[in-house]
């Protein structure tokens, strides 16, 4: 049932008129995620500004039984801040906006969860310092949201994911309870380890309200290239050699021929001789001087590995001209309707056969595949499986089967079914394709600690029911090396 209007009343005295939004027009944003899957009916949307006003929420969803679905930009593809019933409340945290100054000595920020991740990076560029992770939704993320989903990006090869960016976490738990640890000590053996266990947790046991961050060293130098290789296992051997050798490397990420094809199609512009081979790499470097011939001395270091000539950019609005290809690829995919996206990883050794076996799948649509090379993780897309009826593309009336399909390959091969952009509602019931009964019930557990009440983001990461889901017989390409369960790290 949808919220009392006396429960409506007590969060409007707290929050004022103009920060609970219920009109049908003004919350439709709220309310759709961004690949279009995952659509909520007519829910309120509450717009706190403080951890105080948070907690007064929750303990009043506990009171009076209805749901909270925590939002930061609202730019997941997994449905994991959308609300699956209608007694729920969306609390957006973009008013969470705290920015904190620079700690200079100690190499930290404190921020609030709704500040956006493009704002952040603004606010240190002067200063020396930048933060460690980056995503092409830069404008749009916060940094709430992307602690909550331990998001990853381009930059994780040399910095990791959001989860080695957090040294201090404030959070409202599902029963209330605000917990803050905001110290930012590097070494605090106190306890157990909240800002871990919360990261990553996708709004199911908290709503996380300021965060810590730690900063790195400014870069001030860096060069772009692409390189060109006419199979895609040579874009993985050539990619581990530049792991191995090449210090200063920040980005790895991987095209295919397909891909770039499209952009070109879908926003014009001339594709370097480079964008004509198979499998296309785009590699970044950043340092204080020298990464330039370091990078130059790499290339030639795997020239044997490459097709085509190198194209080096060094200059900023050089290096965009060739990020543009790797980056309209969502934009891209998105004017052929609606896509099923997933986000999977694989061990490197894997990928290049993975790749093959994908493109021998029945599918509605030729997968167009990108991704960060460097990790192991790629995004597969299949285009124009998930249009309205009506909207003149075709519609695939077996999207969970398309998508159970490709998951259970990803697992044949030793991935995972979630690199970056968590499980939400998409892969719930996916979940014990590559976690154990046991780890699951661990899962529960701990969510029943944290949120008794079962208030925070029902539907969302863990499946109602354990439904243990056998992945496909390990077949005679990986029999020796691969497990039907996710390989440690």
């Amino acid at each position: 049932m949808p919220l009392s209007d006396s429960v409506l009343r007590e969060i409007e005295d707290l929050v004022g008129s103009d920060h609970l939004l219920v009109d049908h027009d003004l919350t439709a944003r709220f309310r759709t995620d961004w690949t279009g899957r995952f659509r909520s009916g007519p829910v309120p949307v509450v717009r706190p500004d403080s951890t105080e006003q948070v907690q007064f929420i929750l303990r009043l969803a506990n009171a009076e039984s209805f749901h909270v679905v925590p939002q930061g930009g609202n730019t997941g593809l997994v449905g994991g801040c959308v609300p699956t019933a209608l007694d729920s409340v969306i609390v957006s945290t973009e008013r969470l906006g705290y920015l904190g100054e620079v700690d200079r000595l100690g190499a930290r920020i404190t921020v609030g969860a709704g500040v956006r991740l493009g704002l952040l990076q603004a606010a240190l560029r002067d200063t020396g310092w930048s933060f460690g992770v980056d995503l092409g939704a830069r404008a749009s993320c916060t940094i709430g949201g992307m602690v909550a989903t331990n998001a990853g990006g381009i930059n994780v090869v040399r910095y990791g994911m959001m989860r080695h960016q957090v040294v201090g976490i404030e959070a409202v738990l599902g029963d209330g309870t605000i917990v803050s640890h905001l110290s930012g000590l590097e070494k605090d053996n106190t306890g157990f380890d909240l800002e871990g266990l919360l990261t990553g947790s996708e709004g199911t046991l908290a709503v996380i309200t300021r965060v810590v961050l730690r900063l790195r060293p400014n870069r001030p130098q860096v060069a772009t290239v692409l390189l060109g290789f006419d199979q895609v296992d040579a874009a993985v051997a050539a990619a581990s050699e530049l792991r191995r050798n090449l210090p200063s490397l920040e980005s790895i990420e991987l095209m295919l021929k397909s891909g770039i094809e499209l952009v070109r199609s879908a926003f014009g512009g001339g594709i370097p001789p480079v964008g004509q081979a198979e499998a296309v790499l785009l590699v970044e470097v950043a340092g204080d001087h020298g990464v330039d011939d370091e990078l130059a001395a790499a290339c030639a270091g795997i020239a044997a590995f490459l097709c085509v000539e190198p194209a080096v950019a060094i200059g900023s609005s050089a290096r965009a001209g060739l990020w543009r290809w790797r980056e309209e690829h969502t934009a891209a995919i998105a004017t052929l309707g609606v896509p099923l996206k997933m986000d999977v990883s694989l061990p490197h050794r894997n990928i290049s056969a993975f790749l093959a076996a994908l493109g021998e799948l029945d599918l509605p649509s030729v997968p167009i595949v990108f991704g960060h090379l460097g990790d192991g993780n790629l995004h597969v897309n299949v285009p124009n499986c998930m249009a309205e009826e009506g909207s003149g593309h075709r519609v695939a009336p077996n999207v969970e089967e398309i998508e159970r399909t490709i998951l259970q390959l990803v697992v044949s091969f030793g991935g995972s079914i979630s690199a970056e952009h968590g499980i939400g509602v998409a892969k719930a019931h996916y979940l014990s394709m590559t976690r154990s009964p046991s780890e699951i019930a661990t899962f529960r557990a701990i969510k029943r600690a944290f949120d008794p009440g079962n208030v925070l983001n029902p539907g969302v990461l863990l499946p109602v029911t354990i439904d243990k889901v056998s992945p496909p017989p390990v077949s005679s390409h990986d029999a020796q090396e691969v497990s039907p369960h996710r390989e440690p790290t």
